[in-house]
């Protein structure tokens, strides 16, 4: 009875730290590469660099995501909100082109980057990737203030955004 009790105690804390919210980003996520709009790449280190000052709401994202395109009325109400946040798009998407029609599609304001090998590649595996839509928070000082929200999370994006302008 005590090995069963461990094991389920052992389980849950696994399950916990899995779903931890990270504070900094690893030097992996750091190097990795992306895809601006005019073909060019970046490494995720120069996109932050981009941003410094500013608190920054990052949407990893595809155009073939119901549940990212189900939830982008309540992305612009955040941007509406708050004026003075940069809004940085990572797409998952499969081809160039598509991604490029999505964000014409859904009129997304705000920088946009392009993840080459989707969600299971380097970058997607480098910041725990599970689940898109995916919303990550960073601070004006570049730290990590929300590591992982889904579309379900605005009232608390909402509320940390305000907390840390």
């Amino acid at each position: 009875m005590k090995k069963i009790l461990l094991s389920i105690v052992l389980a849950i804390s696994c399950l916990a730290c899995s779903n931890a919210q990270k504070k900094e980003f690893s030097k992996t996520t750091f190097e990795k590469k992306l895809t601006t709009l005019d073909s060019t790449q970046i490494t995720f280190k120069e996109l932050l660099k981009n941003h410094k000052g500013k608190v920054i709401v990052m949407e990893v994202w595809a155009s073939w995501c119901s549940d990212c395109v189900k939830a982008m009325p309540k992305l612009k109400e955040l941007q509406a909100k708050y004026t003075d946040v940069s809004y940085v798009f990572i797409s998952m998407d499969k081809g160039f082109d598509k991604w490029k029609a999505g964000i014409d599609k859904h009129e997304l304001k705000g920088d946009h980057y392009w993840v080459t090998d989707g969600m299971k590649g380097e970058f997607g595996k480098s910041i725990d990737l599970d689940w898109i839509p995916r919303y990550i928070i960073i601070d004006k000082e570049g730290k990590i203030a929300t590591y992982r929200a889904i579309e379900t999370d605005f009232e608390a994006m909402s509320t940390t955004i305000k907390k840390i302008l």
